[in-house]
């Protein structure tokens, strides 16, 4: 297991202590405490609502929801059957167990799960880019950059951005998958350059693609990363999106053919293997010349191309990760010793300038004669004295309008109380609102519906960690609240 960033530390501060021998002084040194994953909170405060309430189905979310984060997909898959079980027509729960599906590599259920979750009438925009991927995942680049869009137009997420630039490259659009990507790398975003690596490494520019691997990451990573970027071209497009995306490659056997059902999602008669999708790569002659004597030559190069460097772990996950995945040996070689590359902490350097491209005036230069050397025959026509009518330009298309904002948008809360009587709630709220003081004392009450009965609500805050600061803080006074997030569309009214 790895070691979490603040347990290594000290895990290290220890490790430097013991090398001091006894009696010699030490100087005072700062304890690095371990800091807790980000959904642990999110999850304690949902179980401290189950304990109370078993069937509290947006608590049982929450606590999916977390323990996703956390990747303990076994015990998310267990909250959201129980969720299911309270509301199986919720739309969350099918969105969750397709996060599950796509987490644990199985891009086909995750595919299916999220459309039900959409016909379920769940709000889909928070899982566009997640949906996305699952597409990248079976060869479908097309529908998957649109869902990549719907998310963006959500929130702009870096790496949503980086996954579409990818699925531009797979498609085998490079000048706007470089355009896309062009924002995260003026911002010397270094997942950005590695993706850019990727992007061209598909794309059959294999060099570049390990010039910006050896200028970004150290030399003993870049050197080993090399004989993957020169294998992307191989791949198919499924295949691609999974070890660009991910650091998933597949064994030697697989490479170049999909799964029978990734080949048919993908809309492909039969696994192939996917060319190199440059510019000119069909004008390009392919194959060998004819004759016995190249034969065995041939046979003994379709061998070595058919097996990926042997006995290595690649870590090409995300930047700030480090991501493992084995590459399969033939059965005849070797066991080799599996190392480990860590990609955590990458050399930056100034991406190397592109070469500056000539106007269509310099390019076409050298074509140019001067006047009188041209003798016209007799009869031929003057092309100069023609004046061809011209194309005019398009008139750019009129703008739509803006659309109007949503009548009720995802917002961020604080639910202090549950009940059916309103009355009864606005008794209850007058009563929190007094013992919770200046915490409260600007604050106003609001309510939403919940299956037969009605959340009591405060806020809304500018945040998910806003709301969570608040649900503390009540807690130290004594008052019992959990965070909630309202889905867009989700009407919440002012309690009155």
């Amino acid at each position: 297991m790895a070691l979490k960033s603040g347990t290594f530390a000290l895990a290290c501060a220890l490790a430097t202590g013991l090398a001091f021998a006894p009696g010699t002084p030490v100087a005072a040194q700062a304890v690095v405490q371990a800091i807790p994953p980000q959904g642990l909170a999110e999850l304690q405060s949902a179980l401290r609502v189950l304990s109370r309430e078993p069937q509290n189905q947006p608590a049982l979310l929450r606590a999916a929801w977390a323990s996703i984060e956390l990747e303990d997909y076994a015990a998310a898959d267990g909250y959201l059957r129980r969720a299911e079980a309270v509301n199986p027509a919720n739309g969350e729960v099918s969105a969750g167990l397709a996060t599950i599906a796509l987490r644990q590599g199985d891009p086909i259920a995750a595919i299916r799960l999220f459309a039900q979750a959409e016909a379920q009438g769940a709000p889909m925009a928070p899982y566009a880019s997640n949906r996305g991927l699952a597409l990248d995942l079976v060869g479908s680049n097309v529908a998957a950059q649109g869902f990549y869009r719907q998310a963006l137009q959500f929130a702009n997420d870096p790496e949503t951005v980086r996954r579409l630039a990818l699925s531009q490259a797979i498609s085998g659009d490079l000048q706007t998958s470089e355009a896309t990507l062009l924002p995260l790398l003026q911002r010397s975003d270094l997942a950005a350059y590695r993706t850019r690596a990727f992007a061209l490494a598909i794309l059959g520019k294999g060099e570049e693609a390990v010039s910006i691997a050896q200028t970004m990451l150290p030399a003993t990573l870049s050197n080993r990363m090399a004989p993957y970027l020169r294998y992307m071209p191989r791949l198919t497009r499924a295949q691609q999106a999974a070890a660009a995306n991910l650091g998933r490659f597949p064994p030697a056997a697989e490479i170049g053919r999909d799964s029978p059902e990734i080949a048919a999602i993908a809309g492909q008669g039969a696994p192939q293997v996917a060319a190199a999708r440059t510019a000119d790569s069909r004008l390009e002659p392919a194959g060998e010349p004819l004759g016995a004597g190249n034969r065995e030559s041939r046979r003994q190069r379709a061998r070595q191309q058919a097996e990926p460097p042997a006995g290595e772990r690649v870590a090409i996950g995300r930047v700030a990760e480090v991501v493992t995945t084995p590459i399969a040996t033939p059965p005849a070689a070797e066991p080799a010793p599996q190392p480990s590359i860590s990609v955590a902490q990458p050399v930056a350097a100034e991406p190397e300038p592109a070469a500056p491209q000539p106007s269509l005036a310099e390019a076409f230069a050298d074509f140019s004669l001067p006047p009188g050397e041209v003798v016209p025959a007799a009869g031929a026509v003057d092309i100069t004295r023609i004046d061809p009518p011209r194309e005019r330009a398009a008139q750019p298309a009129a703008k739509p309008p803006a659309p109007k904002p949503p009548a009720h948008p995802r917002r961020f809360w604080v639910q202090v109380a549950t009940g059916r009587d309103a009355d009864a709630l606005k008794w209850d709220w007058r009563r929190i609102k007094r013992e919770g003081g200046d915490l409260l004392a600007s604050k106003d009450a609001f309510s939403a519906r919940w299956g037969q009965a009605n959340r009591l609500l405060t806020g809304p805050y500018p945040s998910a960690a806003a709301a969570q600061q608040a649900v503390t803080a009540l807690k130290a006074k004594g008052l019992d609240s959990f965070t909630f997030t309202s889905a867009e569309g989700e009407a919440v009214s002012p309690l009155r």
